[in-house]
């Protein structure tokens, strides 16, 4: 199997207390915080690309552009859909999208990564 444009992967997470706001201050709501919702994409865009790669090969992240929507409270659930768009030698960018099981679109952007080859 080659990288190339258009792998996806479809990944389903549950919100849990430890993904909300209020696990970082108890004062906060129960809501899905951002860094909680990029890690979600940051893992499907890695899944994505995760079967054509060499053994012992992986990617890292470098950077996300995304905007966090709308809320979704602790108990549901969200899915996020992760595509590579583009390959620019050990560069690829991915479109992803998130929603929740309301069918709202609460995140959306692109995020890159990086083809990481350990030392041998």
């Amino acid at each position: 199997m080659e990288i190339s444009v258009g792998m996806k992967k479809t990944v389903e997470q549950l919100v849990t207390a430890e993904l909300c706001t209020k696990h970082i201050d108890p004062n906060a709501p129960g809501v899905l915080s951002t860094p909680s919702m990029i890690a979600v994409m940051e893992g499907a865009c890695a899944r994505a690309v995760a079967p054509a790669l060499e053994q012992g090969v992986t990617t890292v992240g470098t950077a996300v552009n995304i905007r966090h929507l709308a809320p979704t409270v602790e108990g549901q659930s969200i899915t996020c859909e992760a595509e590579l768009i583009e390959v620019d030698r050990r560069r690829l960018t991915f479109s992803v999208v998130v929603t929740n099981d309301k069918g709202v679109k609460i995140g959306e952007g692109t995020h890159e990564r990086f083809l990481f080859y350990p030392k041998k």
